[in-house]
């Protein structure tokens, strides 16, 4: 996915703007819509990672939608919600692929939790084997935090406390994407790049820092970096960033391929 946004399409305004302030307050980057049509006009399409759509509505209704979009082979993870539940809505939903069915009104633990499995499911776009993100970072808590989150993401994480024991730790080969401070004692983190550079690695990095300068950015991006985020980053912050990595990656190996 080109972004990890979350789009809304219910007719109902208040309901709308409520899931809309949720989703946000998740950290989470949402878009809200009245309708299919005014969806799959808004240009949004392609950037949305996880759909969340009312299930009765005029127009185009939402297992409509859902029909469509499987039709055209647009696979976003949908999230059904409905204030009129039947039995029958919820079998045709759930049998075309739905994550989840969410009956009117629910819980911020519900939606957290369903939208958790859509953006897993949306990580299933990538080789699963391939999909071990490490972080290097000195700081403890960052290292801490930091993998929680990206497991919350559906990928797995392993951390290191330095670049000497990362290349030491026997996960270089397996990393798809590495998350590096900037600075940190010993080897840092531009020099861990050059490294694995000099090596032929072509491991995407994304760099984390928490004494963001012009002249580290300019070496960091010049010499290849997919981002260069200044701590304290956010949630949709990260993810984004970790799906270009993974693209990047895969992109990588296809060029190698040909």
């Amino acid at each position: 996915m080109a972004s990890n946004l979350i789009s809304i399409v219910d007719d109902d305004e208040s309901v709308r703007r409520t899931t809309a302030l949720l989703i946000r307050s998740f950290g989470f980057r949402a878009e809200a819509f009245e309708s299919a049509e005014s969806f799959l006009n808004s240009g949004d399409l392609n950037d949305t990672c996880c759909l969340i759509v009312d299930v009765r509505m005029s127009g185009i209704d939402g297992l409509r939608l859902q029909s469509q979009l499987a039709t055209a082979g647009i696979k976003i993870p949908i999230v059904f919600i409905t204030a009129s539940e039947d039995k029958e809505s919820r079998r045709r939903a759930m049998q075309a692929g739905a994550v989840a069915f969410l009956g009117k009104p629910f819980s911020d633990e519900q939606l957290l939790q369903a939208i958790r499995s859509a953006l897993h499911e949306s990580n299933r776009e990538f080789d699963a084997a391939r999909s071990l993100i490490s972080v290097i970072d000195d700081d403890e808590s960052v290292r801490r935090s930091t993998k929680l989150l990206i497991e919350s993401f559906g990928f797995r994480s392993v951390t290191c406390e330095s670049a000497k024991s990362f290349l030491n730790s026997g996960h270089l080969d397996d990393t798809s994407c590495l998350i590096v401070d900037v600075q940190m004692p010993g080897m840092n983190g531009l020099e861990l790049q050059s490294e694995l550079a000099a090596a032929g690695s072509r491991i995407p990095i994304i760099f984390i820092t928490g004494y963001d300068d012009e002249e580290s950015r300019r070496r960091a991006m010049q010499a290849g970096a997919v981002a260069f985020l200044a701590k304290p980053f956010g949630n949709e912050q990260l993810m984004q960033t970790i799906h270009s990595a993974l693209r990047y990656a895969k992109g990588s190996e296809e060029v190698i391929e040909s």
